[in-house]
């Protein structure tokens, strides 16, 4: 890995901001393989040196990927003027730098993944892609007969916006489960309002490859395993 300057190392880690960073190494509560280092722009090798900050060691992370089950009232966006926002979530994050990949609406539920790799939310939310996105849904009304065929071949919004076939199962009278391959904007509402019907719930079980951990409740989360990361096209250092 190419070097780093000290204080992009600490920044990058959360530790405190370039300014601050300056005034640590100025007081000496910086150390740079046991020696004090006052110069918070020296050069480091963020895989080799040994870094600690008032006695503690600093570990360079490059990427993390967490997975969230997103409950409601909580936006997914890194700033929100009015609602908290699904990265304050993380508690046990290391960089500041990450980000939800892709969008659920405040009130929705589910998965959500976080991450600082772009590359990867590329991949994932590059309509060119494919990538299958699942959704649970409650919904209120009957769902006319050709409802499936309908959603297979693909709706038109009720504003014209023609949406890519997808897959519509029926689970009840009142649950559907429903499989999309983009991510417009409140989508799943809009597509049941075309077919008569409006969402109450609605909960992302899977992205792609990456599924729902059961076990998490919402407002919890874990970081992905190493076969999550594989299965997600992830490649380790």
């Amino acid at each position: 890995m190419a070097q780093m300057r000290l204080d992009k190392f600490l920044g990058e880690m959360g530790i405190a901001s370039r300014s601050q960073i300056k005034e640590m190494a100025r007081k000496g509560r910086i150390l740079v393989n046991g020696q004090i280092e006052k110069k918070s722009e020296r050069k480091i090798e963020p895989e080799q040196d040994c870094i600690e900050v008032d006695g503690k060691y600093v570990q360079y992370t490059a990427f993390e990927y967490w997975m969230l089950n997103k409950p409601q009232g909580v936006v997914s966006a890194t700033e929100d003027g009015r609602y908290p926002t699904v990265v304050r979530l993380i508690g046990e994050a290391k960089r500041k730098d990450l980000f939800p990949v892709g969008r659920l609406d405040v009130d929705t539920e589910g998965l959500l993944l976080m991450t600082n790799d772009g590359g990867l939310a590329h991949r994932l939310l590059s309509p060119k892609n494919h990538v299958d996105k699942v959704y649970d849904a409650r919904i209120e009304g009957r769902l006319p007969a050709d409802s499936k065929e309908r959603v297979e071949k693909g709706l038109v919004l009720e504003d014209g916006t023609p949406t890519l076939p997808g897959r519509l199962e029926i689970l009840s009278d009142q649950e559907i489960r429903l499989t999309i391959r983009e991510g417009k904007y409140h989508q799943v509402k809009r597509m049941m309002e075309v077919l008569g019907c409006k969402v109450v719930y609605l909960k992302r079980i899977s992205m792609g490859a990456l599924v729902l951990d059961e076990n998490l409740a919402p407002g919890e989360y874990r970081a992905l395993t190493q076969e999550e990361k594989q299965k997600l096209g992830v490649v380790q250092p």
